[in-house]
């Protein structure tokens, strides 16, 4: 009886520790997942007021961009935030987030925005996914891509 007490004792107390490391774990994710997506809001923001200074500092040195007029590097995104496009206004939504690692991180989401990019019009409603690394101890964008979504 006594083992069968000391058992049941010791594997209440394994099991409240591992309870206790996973709820650690998702509210380190939730601290990452706020991060990701405020930096995500403030690139957005950035481009709109035409902010390159933005993009040097929160982009990693081997950034892509991938849409549909083709692949551009940091250096491209960098030079061209500050001069080709006018934004109106935009809004992003429907934000989801995965841990592809300790280190990197994925988001999706919806946009909408109203501008002109190089003389053209942009698309009035995108998805795109961003994935973010962390580096230097530091989160930054490594990747965006989006696609016009279907009406």
């Amino acid at each position: 009886m006594k083992k069968i007490i000391m058992i049941l004792m010791i594997s209440i107390g394994v099991s409240s520790i591992a309870l206790g490391q996973t709820k650690m774990s998702k509210d380190k994710n939730n601290s990452v997942e706020t991060q990701v997506i405020a930096l995500e809001k403030a690139g957005w923001e950035a481009w709109k007021n035409k902010n390159g200074g933005w993009f040097q500092t929160n982009l990693t040195d081997d950034y892509l961009l991938v849409n549909s007029d083709g692949v551009n590097n940091k250096s491209q995104v960098v030079k061209s935030t500050a001069s080709d496009c006018e934004i109106k206004s935009y809004s992003l939504d429907n934000f989801k987030f995965l841990m592809l690692d300790k280190n990197s991180a994925l988001i999706t989401f919806t946009g909408m925005q109203d501008g002109v990019c190089s003389g053209k019009t942009i698309p009035a409603n995108v998805r795109a996914s961003s994935v973010y690394v962390k580096r230097g101890g530091k989160w930054l964008n490594a990747f965006y891509t989006e696609t016009p979504a279907v009406q």
